[in-house]
């Protein structure tokens, strides 16, 4: 049976949404901002600094210019505050998958397991109308001009750090052991076909 479920998602996707249905159904803590509140205790960074540095920089072009330097930082033995961040959750998913069973929400936490036998690994996706549907339900109707640009800008941000950390491309079928599509299915179809994975011997 497996232990500890990662989920990867597209912007919009419901990939939150599901990870909590998944871990209320399976009664297990479920891990998603409460990892950038243990950061913020681990590393002493700011909350919206973690956030920028992770999945929520501000802008594709300042994460490119950050990972650039980060990698700068490392050629010469030096971590970027970046790589600290990085470290520092990698610290933490492996302390939380040591705890017991839970469903883990980004941060690369499938790359970060990917030594443990135990894990689900989970990508989520859907078409472009569900995702915007989704965000506007989620955010708010200000949204509603810039939805568009917001969903691209976000998965292009989320693609560029996974790459940056693992050297693996984000999305790709090959890297997850299940990948569905919420705007086909919906969240309640795909989060019992994810407990029942689960639960396979």
């Amino acid at each position: 049976m497996k232990k500890i479920i990662t989920i990867s998602r597209e912007f919009g996707s419901g990939g939150h949404s599901l990870g909590e249905l998944v871990a209320k159904k399976l009664n297990i803590p479920f891990y998603d901002q409460e990892l950038i509140e243990r950061a913020v205790e681990k590393t002493g960074f700011s909350r919206e600094f973690i956030q920028e540095a992770g999945e929520y920089a501000s802008s594709t072009s300042k994460l490119l210019f950050n990972m650039t330097l980060s990698s700068a930082y490392s050629s010469v033995g030096l971590p970027s505050n970046y790589d600290k961040i990085y470290s520092a959750q990698n610290s933490i998913i492996k302390s939380i998958a040591e705890e017991g069973p839970c469903v883990i929400v980004g941060r690369c936490a499938d790359y970060v397991l990917r030594d443990r036998e135990d894990c689900l690994n989970v990508f989520v996706y859907a078409d472009k109308e569900y995702r915007k549907k989704h965000v506007l339900e989620r955010y708010g109707e200000d949204l509603k001009k810039s939805i568009e640009k917001r969903l691209e800008e976000k998965d292009k941000k989320r693609s560029l750090y996974y790459k940056h950390y693992t050297g693996m491309d984000w999305g790709d079928s090959r890297n997850y052991h299940f990948t569905v599509n919420t705007g086909v299915v919906g969240l309640e179809r795909a989060a019992n076909w994810i407990v029942e994975l689960f639960k396979e011997e």
